[in-house]
Parts: C-alpha cells; sequence; structure tokens
C-alpha cells in the first residue's frame, strides 16, 4: 500500500475515534443536562410547595388573628405598620388604608402609643391603660412587645366593661359599709350607755349578775369587730377603685426609722396590757428614707405591729426593725407566736383569708387587714411577705426603694 494511501486511512481512523469519542461525551453531557433537568424541576416543585404551604400558613394566620377580639398590630423595624386586624381598626377608630402601611404616629394619631412602642423598643414590653371620652368612656389596655424577628407587637383589648363591673363592685361595698356604719355605732352607744347604767346599778347595791356582763362584754366586743371590719372593707375598696396614692404621686419623703418608733409607741400600751414586751431597732447606717405617703405607711405598721402583739404569748417579745442595703429600706415585725402553717402561708395577704380559727383562739381580725398592706406597700413600688415556722413565730417584712441622696438627713435623725 502506498504511503499516501496509509496517511488517509490513518487519518480516516483517527477522525473516526474523534467523532465516537465526541459522540459519547455528548451523550454523557445530554445525560448529565437531563440529571440536573429533573433534578431542577424537583426543585422547583419543592419550592412551589413550600411557599404554597407558606402561603396558607400566612393566609390562616392572617384568619385567626382577624377573628380575635383582640386588636393585633404588627410593626417593622422602621415602626412601620405592616399588619392591623380588624379589631385593632375598630378600638383605633380608624380605617385600615389609614393605618397599614404608615408609620406609627400617623397610623395611631396617639402620642401615648407612639411612646408606648418606643418604650417596648428599648425595654422589651410595656403597656399602658388608654380611656377615651371621660372618665366612664371607653377603657383600652394596650400592650407593646419587642418581636425577637425584628419589628414589635401591638395588642388593645377593650376593657371598658371590666372597668365597668369594678366600679359597680366598689361602689356596692361602699354603699353598703355606709350603710352598715350607721346601725353598727348605734349599737356601740348603746352598749356603752348599757354598761354605764349597769355600773350605776352596781354602786346603787343592785346587783348584776356574772352572765349578763359577760353577754354585755360580748356584745361590744362583737360590734367592736363588725365595726372593724365595714371599715376595713371600705378603706379596701377605696384602695382598689384607685384611693391609694399611685407611685408618681408619691412625694413625700418618710424616714422609716422615725414612723416605726411612733408606730411602736402607738401601741406599746396595748403591749403593756398583753404582756408583751415591745422592742424598737433602728440602728443603721443606711439610708431609710423613702418616698412616700406617711399616713398610708404607718397604717402598714401598725396594722403588721398589732397583729404580732395579738399574736404573742404574754412574756414573749416582739422586735419592729428597719434596715437598708443601700437601695432598700426593709421594715420588720418579729414576733415568737404561734406562726402560719407552711401552706397558708402563700395566701396570708389574701383579702379575708385566715389561717385556721381554733389556733387564733378567739384573737382572729376581719382577713383584710394584711390585704390592704399589700395594696399599700405595692402601690409604693415595694414588696412585703412573710418568714414563719410553725410554733415559733413570724417575720413580717416589707421593702420599698430607698429615697437616694438621703442619707445625711437619715443619719442626722437616727442620731
Amino acid at each position: 500500500m502506498e504511503p499516501g494511501t496509509i496517511v488517509l486511512v490513518v487519518a480516516w481512523v483517527v477522525l473516526l475515534l474523534v467523532t465516537i469519542a465526541v459522540g459519547v461525551s455528548a451523550m454523557r453531557a445530554r445525560g448529565r443536562l437531563e440529571a440536573v433537568r429533573d433534578e431542577a424541576r424537583g426543585v422547583t416543585s419543592r419550592a412551589a410547595r413550600a411557599e404554597a404551604s407558606i402561603a396558607q400558613t400566612e393566609a390562616t394566620m392572617a384568619e385567626l388573628v382577624e377573628l380575635l377580639g383582640v386588636g393585633v398590630v404588627r410593626l417593622d423595624d422602621d415602626m412601620v405598620v405592616t399588619t392591623a386586624n380588624a379589631a385593632a381598626l375598630a378600638a383605633l377608630d380608624r380605617q385600615r388604608e389609614r393605618v397599614v402601611g404608615h408609620p406609627v404616629f400617623e397610623a395611631f394619631v396617639d402620642q401615648r402609643l407612639v411612646d408606648l412602642v418606643s418604650n417596648a423598643r428599648q425595654s422589651g414590653a410595656a403597656h399602658v391603660e388608654l380611656v377615651r371620652g371621660g372618665a366612664d368612656g371607653r377603657a383600652t389596655l394596650a400592650r407593646a412587645t419587642r418581636s425577637p424577628g425584628g419589628g414589635s407587637w401591638l395588642t388593645l383589648e377593650d376593657v371598658s366593661e371590666l372597668r365597668r363591673l369594678q366600679r359597680i363592685r366598689a361602689e356596692f361595698i361602699d354603699n353598703l359599709s355606709h350603710e352598715l356604719r350607721t346601725p353598727l355605732t348605734s349599737l356601740g352607744l348603746l352598749a356603752e350607755t348599757l354598761e354605764r347604767e349597769v355600773e350605776a346599778a352596781a354602786v346603787a347595791g343592785d346587783p348584776v349578775t356574772p352572765k349578763m356582763r359577760d353577754r354585755l362584754d360580748k356584745i361590744q366586743l362583737e360590734t367592736g369587730h363588725l365595726t372593724q371590719m365595714v371599715t376595713e372593707m371600705l378603706e379596701l375598696a377605696r384602695i382598689e377603685a384607685g384611693g391609694a396614692p399611685s407611685v408618681g404621686a408619691l412625694q413625700g419623703e418618710v424616714d422609716m426609722a422615725r414612723l416605726v418608733t411612733s408606730s411602736a409607741e402607738r401601741l406599746r400600751t396595748f403591749a403593756d396590757r398583753s404582756g408583751v414586751r415591745l422592742v424598737v431597732d433602728v440602728s443603721t447606717d443606711g439610708s431609710v428614707v423613702v418616698n412616700g405617703d406617711e399616713d398610708r405607711l404607718g397604717q402598714v405598721l401598725l396594722n403588721l405591729v398589732h397583729n404580732a402583739v395579738k399574736f404573742s404569748p404574754s412574756g414573749s417579745e416582739v422586735v419592729v426593725r428597719v434596715s437598708s442595703d443601700g437601695t432598700e429600706v426593709v421594715s420588720a415585725v418579729i414576733d415568737r407566736g404561734i406562726g402560719i402553717p407552711a401552706e397558708a402561708q402563700a395566701r396570708i395577704f389574701e383579702r379575708f383569708y385566715k389561717v385556721d380559727r381554733a389556733r387564733a383562739r378567739g384573737r382572729g381580725g376581719t382577713g383584710l387587714g394584711l390585704a390592704i398592706a399589700r395594696h399599700i406597700v405595692e402601690a409604693h413600688g415595694g414588696r412585703i411577705w412573710v418568714d414563719s415556722l410553725e410554733g415559733s413565730g413570724s417575720t413580717f417584712s416589707f421593702a420599698l426603694p430607698a429615697l437616694v441622696g438621703s442619707g445625711e438627713r437619715s443619719a442626722a435623725a437616727a442620731g
């Protein structure tokens, strides 16, 4: 075979091999392309299903939000309203197109709500009660919460009916208390008059049987209990209706060392008659001056000291102490009386709650004094609690925020 022919044959063979290789590569590429296309179609399908699921979830959530009786508003990071349900629009008395898509100050047209959302963005949560249309108008409780995913939520709840019922309850107790005080006062005066007549009869030689005198004493005792209950019911109704001073309204400086001393002195005669030694401990290096209502805080101390003496055995000791750690002023009343069972300590500050009457041996009160004390302390931004061991005594304590910068005045008063 001629050399030229050999070259042509070789070239043809090479071309054939290249063609075969290209064909094989093309087939492989086509297979890979089909696989990629299949995968892409699968991804697209899954994405479509995910989007449909998300859309369905959002639609369901939107439907649920619309069905809520509480107003719900969603704001983004720029404080622009993105969502507002029908209840929110009704509470704001605004049209949807004037709320959704607008900045908060344009959407709400209420500086209190703008400040509420701003405070929530800073602190994480805030709330305020809005009253429109006067004291008997519509009351709305607004709560704002910062969202972990960005933006914030605002809920608006109409509490007008709740506030109306609270006013009715307070007015009922107030009226009932006033109606009861008149006949109770008359009964007390009649009992005192009868006692004087009995004493006059005894002086005149007309003896009175021990049974009659015992019954007269019981009439006076029970009349006193009823009068105390009515008075405390009226006081509690006033406090719960807003009669207690708010924290912002408490502007007076109260030296707790002086108040503890004067309150204990007012009850010293009662303690002496009960055979109880009353000790006052106001030795403290820290400031014991607080911002508050002196009469109200004195009422708390009188209640705690009176209870401590009343439930202490003759010959025991009651200690009234005040101390400070620089941030809080803690007043404590310590007795060695009958103590309080562990299961009753969580409820001791509830109104009308009493520990087992049999344990009090006829010395029980109305069950309202500690509830009143709790309301007063909490109105001052403080807290009240009890530490007690049954059979070994109790320590009732309440803590109030210390008034900053009053250390010199407190030290001078203690000295």
